[in-house]
């Protein structure tokens, strides 16, 4: 499959995280001055292992924090230049902004159709517009047409990530937080779930700020991508260029100039993170 930028352009940024602290519970510091943008039209990836911080930042951002007792404790979150940290999540959706969560959170009990219709709770602009909206979610995702009267829970995994996904672009987002979208998934399915994330952004003009385990996919799909470790962004670039760089080949995609390593060899990067030094 073709990488789907292999140029990286300067455009309008949308999102713009600038140097944010979140504490959990009053003493846990878990982002240590996070800074990060996303511009109009591209998909940005945030990268790195479990426990990395990724989940964490999304959650900044959308406001979703409190729930969890926690806060951003410094620093800004600004969307089109305004400051949004303090607005509540469902302000932010009316602004175009919506976070799709890490293991799909469907409401189980309704139909893929029904959970669909949720995401457009917020619209004013009339049934007709909700309308042409479903159709084309079930465009994009027409195995969700063949199942949209089945209850969710009793879907696949890959059915309700796409479920998860079709319920935020009914609020008609101009950007999507999209966490873990791989947790879960068979490799096809992944590619499925991110081919269509491509066209959305190619087609539908939706921006994405994508938070990832699976490197190796999420920099073939991203135009640029940042790379989190222990709640600091320890690596940012073109994704072509992340792609390359000898460090994320060997630590991130298992490779190296001598070829692929075993996972035990490559544990050893955190006891010498040349990028740290």
């Amino acid at each position: 499959m073709l990488d789907s930028a292999e140029t990286e352009t300067e455009t309008e940024t949308l999102l713009e995280v600038n140097n944010i602290e979140v504490i959990y519970n009053h003493v846990i510091l878990v982002l240590k001055g996070v800074s990060l943008k996303v511009p109009k039209g591209g998909i940005t990836a945030l990268l790195g292992g479990n426990g990395a911080g990724k989940t964490t930042t999304l959650k900044a951002i959308s406001n979703l924090l409190q729930s969890e007792r926690g806060e951003v404790t410094k620093g800004s979150i600004l969307y089109r230049g305004d400051r949004v940290q303090d607005l509540s999540p469902s302000d932010l959706v009316q602004r175009g902004v919506i976070q799709v969560m890490e293991g799909r959170h469907c409401f189980e009990h309704l139909t893929i159709e029904e959970n669909l219709m949720t995401g457009a709770y917020t619209r004013r602009d009339g049934s007709a517009a909700t309308a042409a909206d479903l159709e084309m979610v079930y465009d994009y995702f027409p195995r969700l047409r063949e199942r949209r009267k089945s209850q969710a829970g009793y879907t696949s995994g890959g059915e309700q990530q796409m479920c998860a996904i079709g319920r935020a672009l009914m609020s008609r987002p101009e950007t999507i937080l999209l966490d873990e979208p791989s947790m879960g998934l068979a490799p096809q399915l992944v590619e499925e779930i991110f081919g269509i994330v491509k066209d959305l952004n190619e087609r539908e003009g939706v921006s994405f700020l994508l938070a990832e385990q699976n490197t190796s996919v999420a920099l073939r799909f991203a135009h640029h991508g940042y790379i989190l470790e222990s709640g600091r962004v320890v690596m940012e670039g073109p994704a072509r260029e992340l792609r390359e760089n000898p460090d994320v080949k060997e630590f991130y995609l298992g490779m190296s100039d001598e070829g692929r390593k075993s996972f035990r060899d490559v544990r050893s990067y955190r006891r010498r993170k040349r990028w740290l030094a």
